[in-house]
């Protein structure tokens, strides 16, 4: 059962009337922001993949800012960030600005829960779709490989039939089903259950302080994902043929995403003053409410992904 906590300070009660309108200049960064992405990601993978990226991103942003809104919290409109496709895949995805941490355990939860369900809405409709648009064929060499989650292999064996990658067959991946593929992948990061994460606002609204203690450790199981992932691709490397450089950049590819991630979660906390995440008050989850945080939780596990992508041997 989760600890309860004191009433929260009135200082962090939401303003009931909510934030103040926008301004025509904030309402002209916002959108511009937004069409420079849909340019960038158009400029990365195409007119399919950037209507399916952005959708999904789209989506996702809204369902926090929505959900915000709700309580009258004061939160920005997402700023999306464009970066060039030789950077990324023509986004760094975006982000919302809030003036105060949400301290009320239900509102965290539903504000943390709202945009990867939104998201998800969109990405699962548009993979299915994405994948019924691909074909089966030969892996190039050196071509790149979209990691498996269990969700992700669940909907390539009712497509085709069978368990892919198998052998030197895998789906050549429409730029729509590219997309969605990639859309569940930042879910999945988004619900890592650290810090100010999605998945850390749900689990610090369901444990409160004990999710602080809990985030340290799963900080450190972020490294111990990459250490494995490593260690499997490069025994896997040494299989196919390569010398022991060869299969330790191949590696590289398992460990690099974890350590990123490590890295920038470390920095939040460190920004934090030292905190993953800020206290909430209020008294427990009720029992709906804790189905719903950990119903988020079995979510993050469909989508895990240890390797999200290396080359192919």
């Amino acid at each position: 059962m989760a600890d309860a906590a004191p009433a929260a300070p009135a200082a962090t009660e939401p303003d009931p009337a909510g934030p103040a309108p926008l301004t025509a200049r904030q309402v002209a960064i916002h959108v511009g922001l937004f069409l420079a992405a849909c340019a960038t990601t158009t400029w990365a993978g195409g007119v399919w993949f950037a209507a399916t990226l952005m959708g999904i991103l789209l989506c996702h942003e809204m369902g926090h800012y929505i959900a915000a809104r709700r309580y009258h919290l004061d939160v920005s409109p997402p700023y999306f960030i464009p970066l060039p496709p030789q950077f990324s895949l023509g986004t760094l995805g975006a982000i919302i600005r809030m003036r105060a941490p949400i301290r009320d355990r239900d509102q965290l939860l539903i504000v943390g829960a709202a945009g990867p369900l939104a998201g998800l809405a969109v990405a699962i409709p548009c993979l299915i779709v994405g994948l019924a648009l691909s074909d089966v064929g030969t892996i190039a060499p050196g071509s790149m490989l979209e990691g498996t989650s269990a969700l992700y292999a669940a909907f390539k064996l009712t497509i085709f039939g069978r368990w892919l990658p198998h052998g030197t067959q895998d789906v050549q991946l429409h730029p729509m089903a590219f997309a969605a593929w990639y859309g569940l992948l930042v879910t999945m990061i988004n619900l890592v259950p650290i810090g100010q994460l999605d998945g850390g606002h749900v689990m610090r609204a369901w444990l409160g302080d004990r999710h602080e203690r809990l985030s340290a450790l799963f900080h450190w199981a972020l490294l111990a994902v990459g250490a494995i992932a490593g260690t499997v691709l490069f025994v896997q490397a040494e299989a196919a043929g390569k010398d022991a450089l060869g299969a330790g950049e191949y590696a590289l590819a398992g460990v690099l995403p974890w350590l990123v991630w490590a890295v920038a979660l470390l920095v939040m906390r460190r920004m934090a003053d030292g905190e993953y995440h800020p206290a909430v008050f209020g008294p427990p989850l009720s029992p709906r409410r804790r189905r719903l945080a950990q119903a988020m939780v079995v979510v993050f596990l469909l989508l895990f992904v240890p390797v999200p992508l290396r080359p192919a041997l």
